[in-house]
């Protein structure tokens, strides 16, 4: 489904009884902030502010602080459903009936229309032109004590290769020094700041906030260079995303967007940006960052800001990660087929963490998936922990994957320490900024052909027969239900989603063998008498 404005998705939002708006006043300088940040941990609503301090435009935290609130900015009733979208598109095998190929033949037609970008005039993201343009008439938040000032939070900043004229949307937090420049903090690895070493002094750019949240969770997505962000959104909304010609620089922004700011970025302005309490739950520290100076600023007339607040997790930019976790499954298992399944913990913050499941089929096979993820690029090459884990793993189950890793490992065997690039805001890095060390933990199950010579043990797991014999006289024990008596200890992991697990796991294999030690193989067997 596509949105035509952040209103219309608001709209859609209050329907499906996902927002909450508060009508009293608010200050955007850590209020609504420390609001949006309750709400967040309760798992409670979206957020609308109608009446924020110094500004007269409405403020929206929270759009995508939930699966099922993500699901349907996707136009979706879950991310599974839009990864299934996503694999349906990319498989390249044809059906073996005549209509089967067809009606491929037709999605795949239908796919590649709706990425193309369509140009029109009459923008509503330029219906008003503010007169002089000021940001300081923006509602952005300020949301920790010792942050540097107000930042945009959810700016899709628009720039292009000089060069080739590809374009590039990103999301790089945009500070708000006065009413005509800002920091802009795009860190050495993103595309935008390549394009600007491309440029030279100067750079056009635009920055857009609001519109459809298919294209605002575009920007934070990890495409490739070759893969346009408006391409990709345009597949996710399954419609053409909307462009026209900025006002002041040569740039094409979205035509439903609610605001747009133009200008341009002077390289050799540097000015302190920073500190800002960031995804990682501490401050990225102050540095020197380019600035950009205003030209111009356009908004709807019914405009709405869209702002996310940031910080130790759970937090709202948890589900814009799994979303790439989950749509990005299938073109990961395109580059590395044998990846079953993955997961981005939300204690890992996006970059920390990442626990892979894999089907191996051949020795070092899990030290040859660490290096293909780490040299993935934009996706995975920042990520400081790999845990790589056997196919029948769930590895959403973080405590069932801790307890299984620190069962199989042995650190002078499987531990890889992998230098290379770290994200800028890695402060636990090496002394040198960006440059450190990544860690692998291959903890999969060893075999013979990998040098282990011993009996590796089966997991302890009931077999099928007595299950169903339990669970078939369960009511005659006079127990009761298990999932409303008893008081669970939440610390051990007890309570109802573990008992759920336990009657959902595979039971006892026919093939599991129980080990024996290395004195008792060598043992002669017993003469028969």
């Amino acid at each position: 489904m596509a949105y035509e404005s952040l209103a219309a998705f608001v709209r859609a939002l209050r329907d499906a009884g996902e927002l909450a708006t508060i009508e009293v006043p608010v200050d955007p300088y850590l209020e609504v902030a420390e609001i949006t940040d309750r709400v967040v941990k309760a798992g409670g609503p979206a957020l609308l502010f109608r009446n924020v301090r110094g500004s007269r435009f409405p403020v929206l935290t929270n759009q995508f602080g939930s699966e099922r609130r993500t699901a349907l900015a996707l136009g979706a009733r879950s991310l599974r459903e839009v990864e299934q979208r996503l694999r349906a598109t990319i498989d390249v095998a044809l059906p073996d009936t005549l209509g089967g190929k067809l009606g491929r033949l037709a999605g795949l037609a239908a796919a590649g229309a709706s990425a193309i970008p369509r140009h029109v005039s009459g923008a509503p993201s330029q219906r008003v032109v503010m007169e002089p343009p000021d940001l300081g008439l923006l509602p952005v938040l300020t949301t920790w004590p010792l942050d540097g000032g107000p930042f945009i939070t959810l700016p899709l900043v628009f720039t292009r290769d000089p060069q080739t004229r590809r374009p590039n949307v990103g999301m790089y937090r945009v500070q708000i020094y006065d009413a005509r420049t800002a920091g802009m903090h795009w860190q050495r690895h993103k595309h935008g700041r390549a394009h600007a070493d491309k440029w030279g002094a100067r750079i056009p750019v635009a920055i857009a906030v609001g519109g459809d949240p298919a294209l605002t969770y575009a920007a934070t997505a990890p495409l490739p260079p070759v893969v346009d962000e408006l391409a990709f959104a345009g597949f996710l909304r399954e419609k053409p995303v909307r462009v026209t010609k900025a006002l002041t620089v040569d740039l094409d922004v979205p035509a439903d967007a609610d605001f747009i700011i133009e200008g341009w970025v002077d390289n050799e302005d540097l000015r302190v940006e920073g500190p800002f309490g960031d995804h990682t739950g501490v401050y990225s520290a102050a540095d020197l960052y380019p600035t950009l100076h205003v030209s111009a600023i356009t908004h709807r007339p019914d405009a709405i800001w869209g702002a996310t607040v940031v910080g130790k997790p759970p937090m709202e930019d948890a589900w814009l990660g799994k979303a790439t976790e989950r749509i990005f499954l299938p073109l990961l298992q395109m580059v590395v087929p044998e990846i079953t399944d993955y997961n981005l913990p939300v204690e890992g913050g996006f970059h920390n963490l990442a626990i892979v499941a894999v089907k191996k089929s051949y020795p070092g096979q899990a030290m040859k998936v660490m290096n293909a993820l780490w040299g993935l690029g934009h996706m995975m090459m920042l990520t400081r922990c790999l845990v790589v884990v056997d196919h029948d793993v769930d590895v959403h189950d973080v405590r069932g994957v801790v307890w299984y890793v620190l069962n199989n490992i042995d650190a002078s065997r499987d531990l890889v320490v992998m230098p290379g690039p770290v994200d800028d805001l890695d402060h636990a890095g090496s002394y040198d900024l960006a440059l450190g060390h990544k860690l692998g933990i291959d903890a999969t199950r060893k075999r013979a052909d990998e040098g282990y010579q011993r009996d590796w043990p089966p997991e302890i797991r009931m077999d099928a027969q007595t299950r169903e014999r339990v669970s078939a006289r369960w009511a005659e024990y006079g127990i009761g239900d298990l999932m409303r008596i008893g008081t669970a200890d939440a610390w051990s992991g007890q309570g109802p989603d573990r008992l759920s697990r336990l009657l959902a796991s595979a039971p006892a294999s026919p093939n599991d063998v129980p080990p024996r030690s290395e004195r008792l193989k060598a043992r002669p067997e017993p003469k028969a008498e």
